[in-house]
């Protein structure tokens, strides 16, 4: 691990963006030449999954290394929820630039209160789930901050920077932080090492929302679907309004692949930035996503189910000669990131950690790892919370919970809402890659796989003081 300097890190995570979506892992048909090669440069997880598939609750896990239990965000931040990331939690950007990091921020943060929920004339103008963020604890020592809470304007997106005055833009939100992330590292002083995240908020919905260079990549009629696309009518878990038919959800699909090759085009942006000026050997690159996309599948939009179209993101960290290029079954969930990120740059884990540190897994080309990852969902819809308050029950006890290995999927599902039946499901990914054989199991006691599961599952419950029904 020795380098000339403290090494520089850039984290780009999509929104919505499944692991099946980019052309390396030869699953969904879309066109990522720049990510294809830049994962044979790299480290590329097969098993990175979210602990929670849900925006905020991802957010909130990713930079404390904590599960969503004990972050308090177990549900977007959102009107009709105080759910936000407190500004006592520690985050790696704290750390960072504690250790000397010239820190940046760009892009969808989701991690604020709606400032709707304070005021009815926020000072900002921000509308919705949206929120200024302003200096102070709450950014969690990000220095340069060029965001914004929540707001899916993809071709005309707005940010804030120090004030509350609103910045409008009449840009692709994809190319406009990557304009703003390479304007970042040449205003950077060379002296001290930098840490950037950006934050793309496509191909999240509303799928048509980018620019028709990149849907011209693709014909309508070559667009085929998952064979785990069941039906014509489509479910969404969170509530959104989907569109009906499959020729419907085949346009759907074909704007989600183009958002996809534009985040390619312009992650390729980035990469020839730090090739042209000799950052690239001591800088960590890693590009991932908060969560996946149904997009059909299973009869489903979105997300917030347990399906790998959903929990499942693509994962690929690059250093040029100290990490091998590899692929690699190492389980990795969203709390382990932190930690593994910490110890990579040499910096201490806060001991309010809840994840595992990978970096010995990931320098060292170690086997093994953990054996299971642990995710969790929980009814956050302002009618689910309202149903369950009527009847004095606090409505993170439902939802599911989920132990993935490399090899099963056990979930216990107890519904979103009171009179909601319960289940448990067990998949066998290697026989079932498409979970469409789930077993329905009544007594885990009496099942020899999910026993063992079963058991650990309710250990992690028990120990997150997580008051989910067991």
């Amino acid at each position: 691990m020795e380098s000339a300097k403290q090494p520089n890190l850039i984290y780009l995570f999509a929104d919505q963006w499944r692991r099946q979506a980019v052309g390396y892992e030869g699953e969904d048909e879309v066109l990522t030449p720049n990510i294809d090669a830049f994962a044979e440069e790299s480290v590329v997880f097969s098993n990175a999954v979210t602990c929670s598939p849900l925006c905020s609750p991802h957010r909130a896990s990713l930079l404390t290394g904590r599960y969503p239990m004990s972050t308090g965000v177990y549900t977007n931040c959102k009107i009709g929820a105080d759910v936000m990331l407190s500004p006592d939690e520690i985050c790696i950007s704290d750390v960072l630039a504690q250790a000397g990091y010239d820190t940046g921020y760009i892009g969808k943060w989701h991690l604020d209160l709606p400032e709707l929920n304070v005021t009815d004339r926020p000072e900002s103008g921000a509308d919705g789930w949206d929120a200024y963020t302003p200096s102070g604890p709450k950014r969690h020592g990000f220095q340069y901050w060029y965001s914004y809470g929540a707001w899916d304007e993809h071709l005309s997106p707005h940010y804030w920077q120090d004030s509350p005055k609103k910045i409008q833009v009449n840009t692709w939100s994809v190319k406009h932080e990557t304009d703003k992330a390479i304007n970042f590292m040449k205003d950077h002083d060379s002296g001290d090492p930098f840490a950037l995240f950006v934050s793309w908020n496509p191909p999240h919905s509303p799928f048509d929302q980018v620019p028709d260079k990149y849907k011209q990549l693709y014909n309508l009629d070559h667009i085929t679907l998952r064979e785990n696309v069941t039906q014509p009518h489509f479910k969404v878990h969170t509530g959104e309004p989907v569109e009906e038919g499959v020729e419907a959800l085949k346009k759907q699909q074909l704007n989600y692949f183009a958002a996809v090759s534009g985040i390619d085009d312009q992650f390729g942006r980035i990469l020839q930035y730090l090739k042209d000026n000799e950052l690239e050997d001591n800088t960590v690159v890693v590009l991932t996503s908060d969560h996946g996309e149904m997009m059909g599948s299973h009869g489903l939009m979105a997300k917030h189910v347990w399906y790998e179209e959903s929990i499942g993101v693509p994962f690929c960290i690059r250093w040029p000669n100290v990490i091998a290029p590899r692929r690699t079954d190492l389980l990795l969930n969203t709390v382990d990131i932190m930690p593994t990120l910490l110890r990579l740059l040499q910096l201490d884990i806060p001991n309010t950690v809840e994840g595992i540190d990978l970096s010995d897994y990931i320098i060292e080309e170690k086997s093994g790892g953990p054996e299971e990852a642990y995710i969790s969902a929980y009814p956050g819809r302002k009618e689910a919370i309202e149903a369950f308050k009527l009847v004095g029950i606090d409505n993170r006890a439902f939802g599911w919970r989920a132990i993935r290995t490399q090899q099963y999927m056990y979930v216990i599902h107890h519904g979103y809402a009171p009179d909601d039946e319960s289940i448990r499901l067990l998949y066998d990914l290697t026989k079932d890659r498409l979970q469409l054989a789930p077993e329905k199991i009544e007594l885990p006691q009496n099942h020899p796989i999910a026993d063992g599961l079963d058991r650990k599952l309710r250990s992690w419950v028990e120990k997150m003081k997580d008051p989910f029904l067991l």
